[in-house]
């Protein structure tokens, strides 16, 4: 199985909490697990504000998972998804609209922890 690891799951990962544990089992396993780039830099941002090891998160991270580079095709698929979207939920993020076009393009699950992405069938909500 394909699974795209969300900012939020990488964040329970490595901070070893209880869904976090469950964050492990699925990478341990013989799934692909994948990440957007965008999301690395909400990480580390978010573990350096913690004053954490930064480094290590961005090791974990690049060590477990394969990369989706933001190519301008997501960005543009994403951006009109984004706009209908926000239609619909006025605080919805851009970088969550990136992930969902991201599994998409190569059908996996969002591991998650966002509970507003349970609507869409490719969020994996932990």
């Amino acid at each position: 199985m394909k699974y795209i690891v969300d900012s939020s799951a990488w964040i329970e990962y490595l901070e070893g909490s209880k869904l976090g544990e469950k964050i492990r089992e699925i990478i341990i396993s013989e799934n692909e697990i994948y990440v957007l780039n965008l999301i690395i830099a909400e990480v580390v941002s978010k573990v350096k504000r913690k004053n954490s090891d930064a480094e290590l998160a961005y090791k974990t991270i690049i060590t477990n998972s394969k990369i989706i580079e933001l190519t301008p095709k997501i960005a543009k698929e994403a951006g009109l998804f984004h706009s209908e979207e926000r239609k619909k939920i006025r605080n919805f993020g851009l970088v969550d609209s990136l992930i969902l076009v991201a599994a998409k393009l190569i059908n996996a699950k969002i591991v998650t922890k966002d509970e507003h992405l349970l609507k869409f069938k490719e969020a994996f909500v932990i």
